[in-house]
């Protein structure tokens, strides 16, 4: 095996144990291989060792690569999207991470009902309240998922956090009040459906997992640094 293959398998692995740790079904736990900067070849040598959904974070760069192979891939966009950009995006992604704004969200719902698609979404929140990170404050959340529950075009499947750099009880912290404000939007704003909780990367996806993530962004760890 090459070493995307091997660092792949080494990912899943501790994907398996974080997951058990958990108590949660590592087969019910999305991948998503970020693939920011990384080659056509490094995709098809991860796609040839069975991954196949791929995240990346600038629009200009998904288009690129959707034109440029035919790998049947399914692409999530998780970077800051622009609004100028959006056409570059939707309907062209299985989901976007990163909706944080009443504006972004309008927009991409105007460009999804142009195509005649609904555009599944994830709310940002920016959960440690950096101001450094993009994402809605927490207070936020519940008035822009009422929004866009209202708009035709989109669909919250859930919500998507970074969480700060440093200790890892530091992640743990802000990733345990992700889980919980998910579970709050989940119970206090029936029937909506926000099963996807993504969060964690290469440096902090295995605490990410211990506190309920079921979708994580793995880039450094399966590609190299």
């Amino acid at each position: 095996m090459g070493d995307v293959a091997e660092n792949l398998e080494a990912v899943r692995e501790r994907i398996a144990s974080a997951a058990a740790r958990a108590g949660s079904n590592a087969g019910e736990i999305a991948l998503v291989a970020v693939s920011k900067g990384r080659s056509t070849q490094m995709i098809r040598e991860a796609a040839a060792a069975g991954q196949l959904v791929f995240g990346e974070n600038r629009a200009q760069e998904l288009r690129e690569k959707l034109e440029s192979q035919d790998l049947d891939l399914e692409w999530h966009f998780i970077g800051h999207l622009q609004r100028n950009k959006v056409n570059m995006v939707v309907g062209r992604t299985a989901l976007i991470h990163s909706v944080d704004s009443r504006r972004l969200l309008g927009t991409i719902a105007a460009r999804a009902r142009e195509l005649g698609i609904v555009q599944d979404i994830l709310l940002q929140v920016n959960v440690s309240g950096e101001e450094s990170k993009y994402g809605i404050a927490v207070k936020e959340t519940a008035p822009l998922l009422e929004t866009a529950v209202e708009i035709p075009g989109v669909r919250v499947r859930g919500l998507m956090t970074i969480a700060p750099l440093g200790p890892r009880e530091e992640a743990r912290k802000c990733f345990r009040r992700m889980r919980e404000l998910r579970d709050e939007m989940a119970r206090d704003y029936p029937p909506r459906s926000l099963e996807v909780l993504s969060m964690g990367m290469t440096q902090d996806f295995e605490v990410a997992l211990e506190e309920g993530a079921n979708m994580v962004r793995i880039g450094t760890a399966i590609f190299g640094a």
